[in-house]
């Protein structure tokens, strides 16, 4: 998992909220939004609400760290020192090349992401075969809820779902409402989300 943010739901934001000791319904909204800037505060993190590498292994949440291009931070650094590569701290296309690289040569699929399974290789690293097996689990991708991003908006909490289904339900709906948008540009897609 990359990032994570306000407006996304999935599996990944359950268990950061279960780490953060919110309410663990999915639903990366204003209170779980306000925990996370809390615990970046507190750890000397760049506060701004978004769960990236740096943040998730402060929080011994390995099995959500995933490095790829554009990520920068002490985590992608420790990455090159690893490779034996410039250690500027952003991951860009020589970065991604040098684990391509690092993949082949271990045998491991080679997606040029960084991830618990290619970084149990690198040097600097300790991932345990328990957090890549934990990578696997939680590695679905969280979805864009377009309710949360419109209460985010508006500054205001989503509605509460009342079921597991009420969450499928909505993320078919995000899928359908997304699916009808797929003529616009990924640009405006992107600015829609912030």
């Amino acid at each position: 998992m990359a990032l994570l943010r306000r407006g996304l739901v999935g599996e990944p934001v359950r268990i950061l909220q279960e780490k953060l000791g919110v309410n663990a319904d999915g639903i990366f909204g204003k209170d779980t939004e306000a925990a996370l800037v809390s615990f970046q505060n507190d750890n000397g993190l760049s506060a701004d609400g978004i769960a990236g590498p740096d943040t998730f292994t402060a929080m011994g949440l390995d099995e959500l760290v995933l490095l790829e291009k554009p990520i920068r931070g002490n985590l992608v650094r420790r990455l090159q020192e690893g490779l034996g590569i410039d250690a500027d701290g952003v991951f860009g296309g020589g970065t991604e090349k040098a684990v391509i690289a690092f993949q082949e040569e271990k045998g491991i699929e080679a997606t040029g992401k960084a991830g618990p399974e290619t970084l149990r290789f690198v040097p600097g690293f300790e991932v345990t075969d328990a957090q890549v097996e934990a990578a696997v689990i939680s590695n679905e991708t969280p979805q864009v809820d377009t309710g949360a991003v419109e209460a985010a908006r508006a500054n205001e909490e989503p509605p509460p779902s009342q079921e597991h289904e009420g969450l499928v339900a909505h993320a078919i709906h995000s899928y359908e409402n997304a699916s009808m948008n797929i003529g616009k540009s990924i640009w405006s897609t992107v600015r829609s989300l912030f």
